[in-house]
């Protein structure tokens, strides 16, 4: 039976059914031969029960209201101020400033979506290349998985049971290592292709614009730091997120209008209800999996193989970099990990190590065609030939692809922050 159920969900992967449908369908056809679909049900239930799972929607609605609420216009206003008088300086703005938004979101979509509806234009207005507009914007919004706090870390901490708070420290350092190497690009290119310089505005116009941009840039120290002064939990730091995001964009920066609150918020909530069912139907397939012994199987076939942890983590990147080609992120991650984790232990890798390892992988995702998001939304939001937008990532994804082997073979880099801050 396990065979079936296996070619089930093959078949229904190939024929493009959704994820969590091809996972939903699957697990239910396996408990139906046994005869176990109320446990299944009981399951699913179970599953969805969980104080760290719960940070997933409040993320998710703090992103939608500061992606409509304006909080993305004072970001980009005060990062202009400072660094868009440097030649390609509105190029080095696009990374500054999903830089910050990243830190204060937790998504990839919704960072490329806030910034490049405003970025992107102006991109264009000033003379840059559709091409060069498109690829840095794209790029750069990845960030917003990678920087804390990432949904995408909270997905992965749910799945292979890991200290969310520490993954969020995780990605700190190869996050600004890749924010760094996006915008020495952008240097490089723009002084290769002659982009102009603009005076620098006055000092008082700089303050005025970075005053207006204070309360936004509180957020992610009013949530992050309250996470790690131990002051609230992370489900907790998660809805003073979401509050915080909603009282920016009706009082502060008035992007959002008190009648639009309830439509915004379903928005919202239709968005984290996705990543939900996908995680609960995800996690009961993974039991499933893990019942059956096929786990067990494959930490005992990696102990016999005698491969190495160096070889292990090649095949890795080299699996998810396909995968991410044509599955979505969280599909990808919920297929994926549930399997992995358990032989991470055997060979000597630090999932955490690891977690860093898989993010950075599905940043590419989302970069990679045919199904890479960030893709999709920037040739959207800036109306540019999908092939240009892809044309004008390409060496940053090469780029990213140099800092993910890096990240990979020099764990230290993932772990000391983390070691640094909570101990091991």
């Amino acid at each position: 039976m396990t065979t079936v159920v296996l070619g089930l969900f093959f078949l229904l992967l190939i024929l493009g059914v959704p994820i969590y449908l091809t996972l939903g369908m699957s697990s239910v056809a396996m408990f139906a031969s046994e005869g176990q679909l109320l446990p299944y049900a009981q399951k699913l239930i179970d599953e969805l029960n969980s104080v760290t799972l719960l940070a997933v929607p409040y993320f998710v609605i703090a992103a939608t209201f500061m992606e409509r609420g304006g909080v993305a216009r004072a970001l980009i206003d005060a990062a202009d101020a400072w660094v868009g008088r440097f030649r390609g300086g509105l190029g080095l703005v696009s990374v500054l400033s999903c830089t910050i938004f990243a830190a204060m979101c937790g998504s990839s979509v919704a960072t490329a979506i806030a910034m490049g509806t405003i970025l992107v234009p102006a991109m264009l207005r000033g003379g840059y290349s559709q091409r060069f507009a498109a690829g840095v914007v794209g790029a750069s919004g990845t960030l917003g998985i990678l920087i804390p706090p990432s949904l995408a870390f909270v997905v992965y901490g749910v799945l292979a049971d890991l200290s969310v708070p520490r993954l969020f420290l995780a990605g700190v350092v190869p996050g600004l290592m890749q924010a760094s190497l996006i915008a020495a690009y952008v240097i490089w290119f723009s002084r290769r292709a002659g982009y102009a310089t603009k005076d620098p505005l006055p000092a008082s116009e700089s303050l005025r614009k970075t005053w207006i941009a204070i309360p936004a840039l509180m957020i992610p120290v009013i949530v992050l730091g309250g996470l790690y002064g131990g002051f609230v939990t992370l489900t907790e730091s998660a809805a003073l997120s979401a509050v915080v995001a909603i009282a920016l964009s009706l009082f502060v920066y008035r992007g959002i209008r008190l009648g639009e609150v309830l439509t915004v918020m379903s928005h919202a909530v239709r968005n984290a209800a996705v990543i939900m069912i996908i995680i609960a139907v995800a996690l009961a397939f993974g039991h499933w999996v893990t019942e059956t012994g096929m786990t067990a199987g494959a930490v005992a076939a990696v102990k016999a193989s005698g491969i190495e942890p160096w070889q292990f983590l090649l095949a890795m990147n080299g699996l998810l970099f396909v995968l991410g080609m044509f599955l979505e992120v969280y599909s990808v991650m919920l297929l994926i990990v549930p399997i992995i984790v358990p032989m991470l232990e055997p060979l000597g890798i630090d999932p955490i190590h690891f977690g860093v390892v898989m993010v950075i992988n599905m940043e590419l995702a989302l970069l990679t065609p045919p199904v890479g998001l960030n893709l999709f939304v920037v040739a959207n939001i800036s109306k540019t030939p999908l092939a240009e937008v892809i044309r004008g990532t390409m060496p940053l994804i090469l780029l990213m692809i140099g800092l993910l082997m890096v990240i990979t073979y020099v764990p230290v880099l993932s772990t000391w922050f983390p070691e640094l801050l909570m101990g091991k």
